[in-house]
């Protein structure tokens, strides 16, 4: 929870930091704010090699932690740099003093972020894998109380994000981005020192080391290996089955899968030699097919990872231009109306065993209810309606400001309610509890036995090239549509008077509505692992 805090309160306000303090466009800050949102959801790749290869899942969280609390330490110093340069500054006719960000303070926050990515994608896959390996299979209580393990990890998650965003949001847009990012460092500071006072209460597994021959222990080097046999045999006639010693109970349920027969490649020797090297195991080729399975639903997931990264940059946006004021002396602001998303997904998942589950248990005769791809597709369709409603929110916030004259007042107050933006985040809400869930229990699932912590990862890699081709979709509009400097009437306009979001919703409903369609392809000719 502590690591979610902090990094929430780095990157749920972090358009508006760019776009106040570092003087950015509202595109340019869009595009940065996506592009470190997608290499930071990528990281957890990298994160789970290391601690699968090299350090371990305990170590592996305290260096993550460490380089979590120095990354927030010096984004926080950044931050106060503000304060210190006074040169260049300028008052403006409301009597605001704006003075133009350093050199030096671009750099080391920019450099401090990035290395917040590096740190929270070591983080994340290892303290999910670390708190399940507490869990004992063995033994029937412990066993039980793991199933629901992730399930109560997310609601956890959530509570934390809803916390930040009803604090640190606040905190960073009305007293001081220093002490907004301050807090967060603090938290990971105390959450470091907790989870070392633990240590010798914690179980700790044993890695399996490359001991037995044939690159055991090295899945990603084995699974690798078939990838390569397979090319160097493509021409090779079946001559010899590299089918060596192993037990029939080591192989696969699924061995008579029709699927990627080209892999089969892998079991063929020339000379029908059975050394060490020569030829692939049934299990290597196997896994190597398993894979191979998950790319095309992984791929129809990217234009879900798109409508993710926009509640933080463009719904964000279309807020800070509303009627926030609560009371006459509270305004809410608009970064924390992501709490309702987090709120929605906290319920949502309390409810889905106990409502959901028994109610399409009654309809599909299954005891899951749905299949894991069913409720990940439920989550993208919901996540299509989310851009709909946005779209049309948009289109309605426009006609308003035609309709009072505010389209050359770019810092005025448009007459409409900010919880007219509520629907779409609710709606985003509910896409989350089912595909966010659904894809850590899938490629969890689905993933080789070695490679579970790598499955953890591999659903945040879904959301990270989503915010990644998010961010070259907007520089590319961004030129076609007239660019920063041409004029104002493109759809990312530094005016949000005279900007056309609503083009960009409905180009992302076409694009989700394609990508639903290939999901749902995919989906139906999919054969789950061990079937």
């Amino acid at each position: 929870m502590a690591e979610f805090f902090s990094y929430y309160g780095v990157s749920a306000n972090l358009i508006s930091y760019l776009t106040g303090p570092l003087g950015q466009s509202t595109a340019t800050a869009a595009e940065n704010v996506n592009a470190w949102s997608g290499i930071a959801m990528l990281m957890p790749l990298l994160g789970a090699f290391v601690a699968d290869s090299f350090l371990g899942r305990y170590r592996t969280i305290v260096v993550a932690s460490a380089l979590y609390i120095l990354g927030i330490g010096l984004l926080t110093l950044s931050a106060f740099l503000t304060s210190f340069k006074s040169s260049d500054c300028q008052t403006t006719s409301n009597s605001i003093t704006l003075c133009p960000p350093s050199q030096l303070q671009v750099i080391l926050f920019f450099f401090s972020l990035y290395l917040i990515a590096l740190a929270q994608g070591m983080h994340k896959p290892s303290i999910h894998a670390f708190g399940a390996d507490q869990f004992d299979e063995s033994h029937t209580e412990e066993s039980k109380a793991k199933s629901s393990f992730f399930n109560w990890c997310n609601v956890g998650t959530c509570l934390a994000i809803t916390l930040t965003y009803l604090t640190l949001t606040y905190i960073q847009d009305s007293l001081s981005w220093g002490l907004g990012f301050g807090i967060p460092c603090l938290v990971m500071i105390f959450a470091l020192v907790w989870f070392l006072l633990g240590t010798f209460t914690y179980r700790f597994h044993a890695t399996h080391n490359d001991d037995q021959g044939q690159g055991q222990g090295k899945p990603f080097s084995r699974i690798g290996r078939v990838f390569i046999k397979a090319a160097k045999n493509w021409r090779t006639i079946s001559c010899a089955k590299g089918m060596d010693a192993e037990n029939q109970e080591h192989v696969l349920p699924n061995l008579g899968s029709q699927q990627f027969k080209f892999l089969n490649k892998a079991l063929l020797s020339f000379d029908g030699s059975m050394e060490e090297g020569q030829v692939c195991s049934i299990s290597e080729v196997e896994d190597a097919k398993t894979i191979l399975r998950l790319v095309p639903i992984w791929c129809s997931c990217f234009a879900y990872g798109i409508v993710f990264s926009q509640p933080p940059t463009l719904f964000t946006k279309q807020g800070l231009t509303m009627e926030r004021f609560v009371t006459s002396k509270f305004q809410v602001p608009a970064a924390s109306l992501q709490s309702f998303s987090s709120v929605t997904i906290m319920v949502f998942l309390c409810l889905y065993d106990r409502a959901v589950v028994p109610i399409a248990r009654a309809i599909t005769r299954k005891t899951s209810g749905i299949t894991m791809l069913q409720r990940i597709g439920t989550g993208i369709f919901f996540s299509i309606l989310c851009v709909f409603v946005a779209a049309l929110v948009e289109r309605k916030r426009l006609e308003i400001i035609k309709e009072f004259g505010l389209v050359d007042l770019p810092n005025a107050t448009v007459p409409m309610s900010v919880a007219w933006l509520l629907p779409q985040y609710l709606l985003l809400g509910v896409s989350c509890a089912f595909t966010i869930t659904g894809l850590q229990q899938f490629f969890y699932d689905q993933m080789p036995n070695e490679l579970k912590s790598t499955g953890l990862a591999l659903y945040l890699t879904t959301l990270g090239l989503g915010e990644l081709l998010s961010s070259v979709l907007i520089s590319v509009i961004q030129k076609v549509t007239g660019g920063s400097d041409a004029h104002d009437d493109h759809w990312f306009s530094d005016n949000p008077m005279k900007g056309h979001l609503d083009y960009f919703y409905w180009l992302l409903v076409g694009v989700s509505t394609m990508s639903f369609a290939a999901f749902v392809y995919f989906a139906k000719g999919y054969t789950y692992r061990n079937q």
